[in-house]
């Protein structure tokens, strides 16, 4: 417990806190990017979480550990340090965190994840960082936007134990990165273990697609797509279906079998009020664009 506040404390001042306006207290997003960092897209989801009335803590786990977008790249998102395993630390400091936040519905809580932000979720969830015995979490949803599950991945192999969160997996067809196949395996295991599991496979997705400005090669910006995945994050945020439902969808596909979603409209004008978090010696933000 002490190496969890210890982390908390060193995590605090790089964490945004996007919350509604009054004391609270609100159901909560925890929001883990990938393995390139902060993109600005995290700002828009946590903008379409806000709306409906969520409060969003974003999570920087790079700056912290003095890592630089390049040494991101060339060593995070190459699996040859930092793996989701070491970074599932900062998923259960962040945890640890909100239970001092008077602000924060703690019946509420979601995890929410991006590739390698995924990855760590999943390793917290699988216990990696307690013997394999997985804690119980509390976590209400888990959502999970293309995640990794290769070989360094422990969910296929030991599940997550007693936590039973709903969990809602967005996967891509052109995906070369994590490709479909392992994540589906995974969610498979997670499904045969009771776990409501819901998965949006968007056909011509590629990793990272929902970044507007993407710093990897093998990533392409897709708004339609985006703009479906929000959705989809909302629909999330809303607890989920109340029976396990899987299915495909594509842009403009009524026949789609994905269980109802939500409005996947564009977002309203922006009233965001974007916050750091208590202790954080970063002025407040006026957008919740960094």
């Amino acid at each position: 417990m002490q190496d969890l506040i210890a982390q908390a404390a060193r995590l605090e001042p790089h964490m945004t806190v996007v919350k509604p306006d009054g004391p609270g207290p609100f159901p909560v997003c925890l929001q883990f990017h990938g393995c390139g960092g902060i993109y600005a897209m995290q700002f828009d989801y946590a903008e379409a979480a806000h709306q409906t009335g969520y409060a969003v803590v974003v999570v920087d786990s790079f700056a912290p550990r003095g890592i630089t977008v390049i040494e991101a790249q060339t060593t995070i998102c190459t699996g040859m340090r930092f793996r989701g395993a070491e970074r599932s630390i900062d998923v259960l400091a962040t945890l640890a965190w909100l239970k001092t936040q008077a602000w924060a519905d703690l019946d509420r809580v979601v995890l929410a994840g991006w590739s390698h932000g995924a990855w760590s979720i999943m390793e917290a969830l699988s216990g990696t960082l307690n013997d394999g015995k997985p804690p119980q979490l509390g976590i209400r949803t888990a959502i999970l936007f293309y995640p990794y599950c290769g070989p360094f991945s422990r969910t296929f192999a030991r599940g997550w134990g007693e936590n039973r969160p709903a969990v809602y997996a967005c996967l891509g067809g052109r995906d070369v990165v994590v490709g479909r196949a392992l994540p589906e395996r995974a969610l498979r295991r997670l499904e045969a273990d009771g776990l409501l599991v819901r998965t949006l496979f968007l056909k011509e997705a590629a990793h990272g697609f929902d970044e507007q400005a993407p710093r990897a090669p093998r990533t392409r910006y897709r708004p339609d797509l985006a703009l479906i995945a929000r959705g989809f994050y909302v629909e999330a945020l809303d607890e989920g279906p109340v029976q396990p439902s899987r299915g495909e969808s594509e842009p403009g596909d009524p026949a789609s079998s994905l269980a109802p979603s939500a409005d996947l409209s564009p977002p309203g004008p922006r009233s965001t009020s974007c916050l750091p978090a208590s202790t954080s010696p970063v002025a407040p933000r006026t957008s919740c664009r960094p």
